[in-house]
């Protein structure tokens, strides 16, 4: 199936249930997002500011770019012209910079907090007592050039459903707690990004409203062969 036709079927899936496509558009060429792009998905997430930076200098300025890879402080500056939302903050000092780059853009950059949920140790993110402990800290109520929205996490890369499923339930349950003790009042904190190619049928069947798909979309990753 082409690109278009691959979207088209997932948004016939995901917009009668208020469920939000992140197209990933990692090691794709401008060729395969164009195509993306002339089939109506405007919402396109990277891995890496660099290849985001390039690819947001080249395509429509319309698109609503997405950074979901880990994110050294190092490299806000070079987003926060343009970012539309930062999936993947795990600490207070990203959030500090974050803010910081925000307002010498006169912006105010939205953010998810990565919440770490698999049995992978290669996963990044904030484990459940270290996002309860920067929630609460003092800081927060200062940075008024960020928005914290939502929540973000990745499953475990296992053939297991169960596994799957019950990591994403204790994100969802997390996010109903989060909201209701910190955010009761702030109704833009709505945001449960989980589920990718793999699983993200499941995610959508326990909470999910954001999805981020690339292979689904584009098909498989392509590797270079070695010379």
């Amino acid at each position: 199936m082409s690109i278009a036709k691959n979207i088209q079927s997932i948004k016939k899936e995901t917009d009668s249930i208020q469920v939000k496509l992140i197209a990933v558009s990692k090691t794709k060429s401008e060729k395969d997002i164009l195509e993306a792009y002339a089939a109506g998905q405007r919402a396109f997430g990277e891995n890496t500011v660099q290849e985001l930076v390039d690819k947001y200098e080249h395509l429509p300025k319309d698109i609503e770019w997405h950074l979901i890879g880990h994110l050294q402080t190092n490299k806000v500056k070079n987003i926060a012209p343009f970012i539309h939302l930062i999936q993947s903050v795990d600490s207070l000092k990203l959030l500090q910079e974050i803010n910081k780059q925000a307002l010498k853009n006169n912006r105010t950059i939205d953010c998810l907090l990565q919440v770490y949920i698999a049995s992978e140790e290669t996963k990044f993110g904030l484990a459940y007592d270290e996002l309860i402990v920067l929630l609460r800290d003092e800081v927060i109520p200062t940075l008024k050039n960020i928005r914290i929205v939502g929540l973000m996490g990745i499953a475990t890369n296992t053939p297991s459903e169960q596994m799957i499923k019950d990591e994403f339930y204790e994100l969802q349950t997390l996010f109903s707690g989060i909201k209701q003790s910190f955010f009761r009042k702030e109704p833009s904190f709505n945001i449960l990004s989980m589920g990718m190619s793999s699983d993200y049928k499941i995610a959508i069947q326990q909470g999910s409203n954001m999805i981020r798909l690339g292979s689904t979309i584009f098909g498989a990753r392509e590797h270079k062969a070695e010379a």
